[in-house]
C-alpha cells in the first residue's frame, strides 16, 4: 500500500466517481480504477458500492477513509516540517552563555529569535567558555556567546566579534588603592593575584598575564577561580586582586570596588562562536538574526 492509493481512493470517495477524480487528480480514469482495485484486493473489502453511476462508499469503505485522511494529513505534515526545517524555521538550537557575559544583548538576542522563530526550541546551557569550545566541537551545544577562541579551536570552530568589554581591578573597599578613579596595572606589581583558572577560561587568564608582563612584571598568584563569582569571593576573603572584565560586575558585591583599568589595551573579546562542521538550518537563522541586531544596535 503506498500514499498514491490512499490519494486515489480519498478522491474518489470526495467526488463520487471515478471519472471526476480523473479529471481532478490529471490522471487516466482506467488508471485510478486500478490502484483502488489494487487497493481493494489488499485489503480484502470492497470499498466502493459500483452498483449505480454514482459510486458510494460501502461501509467499511467509510472507515477506510477516515483513517486514509489521517495517514494523508500526517504525510503533508511531514513534508511541511521537513520543509520548515530546511528554512530555519523549524528545530532545536542548544545556545551555550556564561554569567558575566551575557549582558542586555544576549537576553534580547533570544528573546527576539524566540519570537520570530516560535518553532525552534531554544535551550540555554550555562558553562565556562573554556567548556563551551569542547561542547561547540561534540555538538552538545549549537552556537555560544563566548571568549575569543585560544588557538587551538580556533582551526576547528568559527567566531564573530559582539563587544569588547574593559578590564577593571577589583579590591577590597579597604585597600590602599581603593579610591583611585583608575589604575594601570603596574601599580598592581607588588600584589598577590587571584586569577581566573586557565582551564575555564583560558581567554582572560591569558590577556591578564600578557597585560602584566607587557608592564614589566610577572604576576604573583595566590589561588584561582573556576569562575568570576569564585574570583570575586577569594577577592572579599582577602586573598588578593583581581582583573576582570567589565560583565563580571553584575556579580558584585558592597565589600569591594571596581576600578577600571588604564593600560590601553586593557580590553578583551566577547564573541559568538560555532562549529562549521555542525551547521544546520536553525543555527543559520540565529546567525542571521544576531548579524541584523548589531548592525541595528551599532556593534
Amino acid at each position: 500500500m503506498e500514499l498514491r492509493h490512499l490519494r486515489y481512493f480519498t478522491v474518489v470517495a470526495e467526488t463520487g466517481g471515478f471519472g471526476r477524480a480523473a479529471r481532478m487528480l490529471h490522471v487516466a480514469q482506467s488508471a485510478i480504477s486500478e490502484q483502488i482495485r489494487d487497493l481493494e484486493r489488499e485489503l480484502g473489502v470492497s470499498l466502493f458500492n459500483r452498483e449505480n453511476r454514482r459510486v458510494r462508499l460501502t461501509h467499511e469503505g467509510e472507515q477506510f477513509l477516515e483513517d486514509a485522511r489521517t495517514v494523508l494529513d500526517a504525510a503533508n505534515r511531514a513534508v511541511t516540517n521537513m520543509q520548515r526545517s530546511q528554512r530555519g524555521e523549524l528545530g532545536k538550537l542548544t545556545v551555550g552563555f556564561f554569567v558575566g557575559g551575557m549582558g542586555p544583548f544576549f537576553s534580547s538576542i533570544i528573546r527576539e529569535f524566540r519570537r520570530v522563530y516560535p518553532g525552534i526550541q531554544v535551550s540555554l546551557v550555562e558553562m565556562a567558555p573554556g567548556m563551551q569550545y569542547q561542547a561547540l566541537q561534540a555538538g552538545s551545544i549549537d552556537v555560544s556567546f563566548t571568549r575569543a577562541l585560544p588557538a587551538i579551536h580556533a582551526s576547528q570552530l568559527r567566531s564573530e566579534p559582539l563587544r569588547n568589554e574593559p578590564f577593571y581591578a577589583v579590591l577590597l573597599r579597604t585597600h590602599p588603592l581603593a579610591r583611585k578613579k583608575t589604575i594601570s596595572i603596574r601599580e598592581l606589581s607588588e600584589e598577590t593575584f587571584v586569577l581566573n583558572d586557565r582551564r575555564y577560561s583560558p581567554a582572560v587568564f591569558d590577556k591578564v598575564i600578557t597585560l602584566c608582563t607587557e608592564a614589566g612584571f610577572s604576576p604573583k598568584i595566590g589561588a584561582t577561580g573556576s569562575v568570576s563569582s569564585g574570583v570575586i569571593a577569594l577577592v572579599e576573603a582577602g586573598e588578593g586582586v583581581a582583573i576582570l572584565p567589565q560583565g563580571s560586575r553584575i556579580l558584585s558585591s558592597s565589600d569591594i570596588v571596581w576600578i577600571p583599568l588604564s593600560d590601553k589595551d586593557a580590553v578583551i573579546d566577547m564573541v559568538l562562536a560555532w562549529s562549521p562542521k555542525l551547521e544546520q538550518p536553525a543555527l543559520r537563522s540565529f546567525l542571521e538574526l544576531v548579524r541584523r541586531r548589531r548592525k541595528q544596535v551599532g556593534i
